[in-house]
């Protein structure tokens, strides 16, 4: 049923739930992964021209680091990586088109429950993608009811 799962990664430490999650699911079904970072140039639009190329730099050095420590968790799968830029959401589901990807395991930071259950890239993402998505909720990454779940998963 899973045979490829891409994992979008923005490189920060809420990230190694996703992480777990994704190699929850890659393990039990034998799934490559792919680790995907986009470089967001919707951040650009204010940038001095000059200024593009060093921050493109610096978020593409961010995004290498990002993916390599992400996929050095995966045993036992096929992991590859890949850095794009542009518009996240679009990224993601452009590359679980390009990987054939049977499923999108992403955090969320959906930080007001009242107002939005996911974020902005998340929701995007989720309400266009051919393939299931499982959100992972990384603005309480650290909260014992998230590793009481990551527990009771890791039993199964």
């Amino acid at each position: 049923m899973y045979d490829t799962v891409l994992l979008p990664t923005d490189g920060s430490e809420a990230m190694e739930t996703v992480v777990e999650h994704a190699r929850d699911v890659a393990g039990r079904r034998g799934a490559d992964v792919h680790v995907l970072y986009v470089v967001d140039d919707r951040a650009f639009l204010t940038l001095e021209d000059d200024r593009i190329p060093e921050v493109t730099d610096r978020l593409r050095e961010e995004g290498e680091r990002a993916t390599d420590e992400a996929a050095a968790r995966f045993d036992d799968v096929t992991v590859t990586t890949e850095i794009r830029q542009g518009n996240p959401a679009d990224e993601i589901l452009a590359a679980a088109d390009d990987r054939d990807a049977d499923l999108v395991v992403m955090g969320t930071h959906g930080a007001d429950p009242t107002r939005d259950m996911l974020g902005s890239v998340s929701q995007k993402v989720v309400t266009l993608s051919t393939v299931p998505v499982l959100t992972v909720n990384i603005a309480d990454a650290d909260s014992p009811v998230v590793e009481a779940a990551l527990d009771a998963n890791s039993d199964n």
